[in-house]
């Protein structure tokens, strides 16, 4: 018998169904879990509390429910939640996404330290010292709860030496590596708040678009509230379509996020977002990665591009000009060949980057 059905929250922060039964023996092994995977499934199979249930261990590993023998029985349907919870956060689903999924990001604690851990890494403020598992601890210290509270660790200086395995040296190397960043790239800033589909890439398109902070927020509300103009604006930016769009503007729209983005920016002061471009062979041209790349990471290479006047996509098509292709390249670099398109290795592109400077 199916007793409860729970909800459980990702770090990402999909909403995923979990069934709860009375032990029962499969396969010689007592199950009283069962995945049922999303909202659809639930309704496909009319599963409710209460219910008798047949099910099965998918690949003799997960097991799930492959029949409900009482759905016909007249009890109400089960009410999929629209709020997160773990913080009461809007939950949706994205047009053509059965995936519901919890919109908190920033202060919903089931997703918390990986948003944090996101939001430190290379590719966003990139703080130093401030590894996963110092944010574990801190955060289970109850010092790290939102971005924000990573700039007032200065005032836990005492508290953190107190820790086993930490000294001066290590300290002040943390806090040294966090004030640096008080006046972060916008883009990186954007990007290290993980709103879903705002990847390292569409970050700096919206940056170079906007400018500041502020305005990007302000188009996103208009666009969310139905301002075709605002909305306009946005998708008229290259690479950014109504996905983006509307990712940008549930974020902003959530008031959990609000009080985050509004606490966090008392502690920073991103400068406007300029794009230094110099002459190169590749101004004007549109350039795709593929392949391992071994002295750079991708967001760097893109980064590079992008100060060369070029323009990084993420496949190739008639209108790309050069791929730089790594180790491993596959059917980007067949698909290059094909069309004829010039490609070059790690090296050729170095070359490129050191003429330009």
């Amino acid at each position: 018998m199916l007793e409860h059905i729970d909800i459980q929250v990702g770090r990402t922060g999909k909403l995923t169904p979990v069934g709860r039964l009375a032990p029962v023996l499969v396969g010689g092994v007592t199950v009283t879990n069962v995945t049922l995977h999303n909202r659809d499934e639930i309704a496909r199979l009319g599963v409710r509390p209460g219910d008798r249930v047949v099910i099965q261990r998918a690949g003799d590993v997960i097991p799930q429910v492959v029949e409900n023998l009482t759905r016909e029985e007249h009890r109400p349907a089960f009410a999929f939640p629209d709020h997160c919870p773990e913080c009461g956060s809007e939950a949706v689903a994205e047009e053509g996404e059965v995936d519901v999924r919890c919109t908190g990001g920033l202060i919903c604690p089931a997703q918390r330290t990986e948003r944090l851990k996101h939001f430190v890494s290379r590719g966003a403020l990139d703080i130093e010292g401030l590894g996963e598992k110092t944010i574990d601890q801190f955060f289970a210290l109850g010092w790290l709860e939102s971005p924000a509270d990573i700039f007032r660790l200065k005032d836990r200086r005492e508290d953190i030496l107190a820790l086993d395995g930490w000294q001066d040296k290590s300290v002040d190397n943390l806090l040294a590596s966090i004030e640096a960043k008080r006046a972060p790239d916008a883009a990186r800033l954007l990007f290290g708040l993980g709103i879903r589909h705002i990847g390292a890439v569409t970050a700096r398109d919206l940056m170079k678009a906007f400018a500041t902070l502020p305005k990007l927020r302000e188009t996103a509300d208009k666009a969310h509230s139905g301002d075709e103009e605002a909305a306009a604006e946005l998708t008229s930016i290259d690479g950014v379509g109504p996905v983006v769009v509307e990712a940008l503007g549930d974020f902003f729209h959530e008031e959990h996020n609000q009080t985050v983005w509004d606490d966090l920016l008392t502690e920073l002061d991103p400068p406007p977002y300029v794009v230094e471009t110099r002459d190169s062979p590749v101004a004007g041209k549109i350039v795709v990665f593929t392949g391992k790349l071994e002295t750079m990471s991708r967001d760097e290479a893109k980064a590079q591009a992008e100060r060369l006047g070029a323009r990084a996509a993420g496949s190739v098509s008639a209108k790309t000009d050069l791929v730089v292709a790594g180790p491993g390249a596959g059917s980007k670099l067949k698909k290059a060949a094909e069309l004829g398109i010039e490609v070059i290795d790690e090296a050729g592109w170095a070359q490129i980057v050191a003429a330009a400077n």
